[in-house]
């Protein structure tokens, strides 16, 4: 827990009036969800998301009754909507901007679909091209405007490549744009109140902290007071062992201190779904090779391998099944690890992750939680019935605090891959409740 003078010498901030939400690369908007399941009294005053998926996933859950066609409003013709998206940015990769031979291609319904959503969602798309003013951050003493920036994190975290968030040419460097954005707002004089900075741990790691350091000082010459811990999801409800770091930097001489830690009460398995399509089973295959051949004096490796030749009549993909045996002890499987032992046991409702050490044939289990989600396929689990299989995307958003009700308006225009990418590319709602709380007067 980190602690601070300024937690003595300060008041705590406490939030008295509504709340107009800045959401920077927003995704699906998990912050707003926050403040939804809080029933705080806020409205969606801007985000700024410029892929196409996110775009669409945001405008579902968070703006479903709005059916607007606000293209046709402005007798707006097709060839300038090309342009417009193309001078946007807009991107159906997460990673770049789409060229203006792709948004041809997308065909005249889905742009104006795509219009019709940013329009919806209050959505500038590219943080390039924003300036304070379209922030329209006004009346302060009535509003208390929090402006939340998740800046990509692929340039930092382990998986990615290692560039760091010091190149502006890197997605993470786009924290750089976020300090423009506030040096305008410090010109104008009209600042938000409150900033609020989700990344991964190593943001501030040995490789980021300078410019991490850079960043708090930045923040102080701007008028802010900048608190940061990293919290991890199954310290506040979420079975999910998701560690990320969280900075609040609030306007003026005032304190924040972190939530603290809730008993866990939740298990993987309770989020699971009781009926699951074959098509989320692991492939024979695949699982063959992270099975280890030590079976502690009992032939539970050829139980399992004889399983494998059980395929169902669609010809869909054999699952990897535990057949019980007489022992108390044989309600396992050994899945190949750089431990000791060589292997680490996977039981009922764990989660096993298989895909992000494929190259190795190991993985690791996580005992009645799930493996941080990635943007991809990456957790799976052994289920009652020993069977192994991907989690569903339903059951991702679980573990990312979302909802079902939410996660059914998100589902109907996106595919299951797209599904998969918005929950590991999120935040985790319960963390930001318990974040957001803190500064809510419930008094």
């Amino acid at each position: 827990m980190q602690t601070s003078i300024f937690d003595v010498l300060y008041p705590k901030y406490k939030i008295t009036k509504p709340i107009r939400l800045i959401e920077f690369f927003a995704g699906y908007g998990s912050q707003a969800l926050a403040l939804k399941y809080l029933e705080a009294e806020f409205e969606h005053w801007k985000i700024c998301e410029w892929a196409v998926k996110s775009i669409q996933a945001y405008k579902d859950i968070h703006f479903t009754d709005d059916n607007k066609d606000y293209y046709s409003e402005q007798l707006f013709n097709d060839s300038w909507l090309i342009s417009w998206l193309y001078e946007k940015g807009i991107s159906s990769n997460y990673n770049e901007p789409m060229t203006k031979e792709q948004i041809i291609r997308l065909g005249e319904k889905q742009r104006k679909k795509i219009y019709n959503n940013v329009c919806s969602t209050h959505n500038l798309v590219n943080i390039q091209q924003v300036k304070a003013k379209d922030l329209e951050i006004t009346d302060t003493d009535k509003y208390d405007y929090i402006f939340t920036y998740s800046f990509p994190c692929q340039d930092l975290s382990l998986a990615g490549k290692g560039k760091g968030m010091g190149d502006t040419t890197t997605r993470s460097g786009m924290l750089w744009e976020v300090e423009r954005i506030l040096t305008e707002c410090y010109e104008l004089g009209t600042m938000p109140q409150i900033l609020l900075m989700e990344n991964v741990p190593q943001v501030h790691g040995v490789d980021n902290v300078q410019d991490f350091n850079k960043w708090q000082l930045r923040l102080e010459e701007l008028g802010y007071k900048n608190y940061w811990q990293d919290l991890i999801a199954t310290d506040y409800g979420i079975p999910q062992t998701r560690n990320r770091c969280f900075m609040i930097s609030i306007l003026g001489d005032y304190s924040y201190t972190f939530p603290k830690p809730i008993p866990l009460k939740l298990k993987l398995s309770d989020l699971l779904e009781k009926q699951v399509n074959n098509k989320f089973l692991i492939k024979d295959g695949t699982v063959k090779c992270f099975l280890t051949q030590k079976d502690n004096g009992y032939p539970r490796r050829e139980r399992f391998l004889q399983s494998l030749s059980l395929t169902n009549k669609k010809n869909l993909a054999g699952t990897l099944t535990a057949l019980q045996g007489n022992k108390a002890t044989d309600n396992h499987i050994l899945v190949k690890n750089a431990t000791k032992k060589g292997y680490l046991e996977a039981k009922i409702g764990d989660g096993i992750d298989i895909s992000s050490r494929m190259e190795h044939h190991r993985g690791t289990v996580q005992k009645q939680k799930s493996q941080t989600l990635m943007t991809n396929i990456n957790v799976g689990t052994l289920t009652e019935d020993f069977k192994i299989r991907n989690l569903t995307p339903k059951e991702c958003f679980r573990l990312m605090g979302v909802k079902d009700e939410d996660f059914e308006k998100c589902a109907k225009n996106q595919s299951d891959s797209s599904l998969y990418h918005l929950a590991g590319d999120s935040i985790v709602v319960n963390v930001l409740m318990a974040i957001f709380k803190e500064l809510l007067c419930t008094e």
